[in-house]
């Protein structure tokens, strides 16, 4: 029986990939050393690093006034990282658009309560819709942070709001490289690695220049920005394996046709979902339709209980990890990069087939 996995993370990774891995498992480029026994000093693990970055460079067209860090502690660690990186004398302003834009700025005031506002909040409408921004001066803030995706709640920004005054920083953690933002529009973007790019225990910033070492003689050592830009991110051991596996991802990615290749793969198979979820008599979306996610698409029968016995009975089926985040319940269908076409197509027609089963199909 095909297993298809709707993890939101960690996710399912390309296929092509994990065989190479398997292939360079016990002897990377005939080393006689896995790529997780090489050390982070030595030239292949620079290679491996040094090509991680370069392809991740070509795939984001990332401009060369930009760094590019392999650091640890997920996306949650940047959550203070960015105020004591970015802070300076003005505020920081935050958008809640879901559970992880509430934790950075939950995070970010425990650092600086007199100075992390919220000027966005989609709460009162249990995030199913992105919030509008409304702040009648810029100047006020060093910086305004978003959550381009919300891997919880299946909704995502298809416009980035743009400002002339402040910087915008972005957490990418579950739509970077499946979208094509102009990295120029923002200050900072950081992505944890689990979900588009890689195994878990990586995360990536990527900092324009001009934004390090603002604040470091009041920052920790691991925290500020600058010591990974001054060591090449090698400061300490790095998420070595994880840096190595990214590295064919990227690969596999600039193989495919890049981010705008995938953008387009992307679109067919949330069309896919989103098509059938509106056509049917027993599923529905909680998401207002101009903010859908393309990579994490949450969806509801409207009875619990039926919730339960499609989860259970879609398991039993091959389809694993479509129970719905707690805090929103149902189904979710994580759709990430890797994630297979013909595995969308084997959702639906599941989907379908329960439903008739359940005496509700037209």
């Amino acid at each position: 029986m095909t297993c298809w996995n709707f993890s939101a993370g960690p996710a399912v990774l390309p296929t092509a990939v994990l065989k190479k891995v398997q292939d360079e498992l016990l002897s990377y480029q005939g080393s006689g050393m896995s790529a997780m026994e090489l050390s982070h000093r030595s030239s292949l693990f620079q290679h491996i690093i040094t090509d991680a970055e370069n392809a991740l460079r070509t795939l984001m067209n990332i401009p060369d006034n930009y760094h590019v860090l392999f650091l640890q502690g997920g996306a949650s660690t940047q959550f203070a990282s960015i105020p004591m990186n970015l802070l300076k004398d003005k505020k920081a302003g935050y958008v809640i658009s879901g559970m992880w834009g509430k934790k950075a700025f939950e995070e970010a005031n425990k650092l600086f309560p007199d100075r992390t506002v919220v000027i966005a909040d989609s709460t009162p409408n249990n995030h199913t819709e992105i919030p509008e921004i409304h702040i009648e001066n810029e100047t006020e803030f060093d910086y305004i942070h978003i959550t381009t995706n919300n891997t919880i709640e299946g909704t995502a920004y298809h416009t980035i709001p743009k400002f002339k005054q402040t910087l915008l920083v972005a957490d990418m953690s579950s739509n970077i490289l499946s979208a094509d933002y102009d990295i120029s529009d923002f200050g900072l973007i950081y992505a944890g690695a689990q979900k588009n790019i890689g195994p878990a225990g990586l995360t990536i910033v990527i900092v324009r220049e001009d934004l390090i070492g603002k604040n470091s003689e009041h920052i920790p050592t691991m925290l500020d920005y600058q010591t990974y830009v001054k060591s090449k991110s090698l400061y300490n051991t790095p998420s070595t394996f994880p840096i190595y596996v990214s590295k064919l991802v990227f690969d596999w990615l600039l193989e495919l046709g890049g981010v705008p290749k995938m953008l387009e793969m992307n679109q067919e198979k949330a069309t896919l979902l989103y098509s059938t979820i509106s056509e049917s008599n027993l599923y529905t979306s909680p998401v207002h339709p101009d903010f859908r996610s393309l990579t994490n698409i949450p969806f509801v029968t409207g009875d619990t209980e039926l919730d339960k016995k499609f989860v259970t009975e879609a398991e039993k089926a091959g389809f694993v990890n479509l129970k719905g985040h707690r805090s929103v319940g149902g189904m979710r269908a994580s759709l990430y990069n890797a994630f297979p076409l013909e595995g969308v197509q084997a959702l639906v027609t599941f989907m379908k087939e329960f439903e008739q089963r359940e005496g509700l199909a037209t």
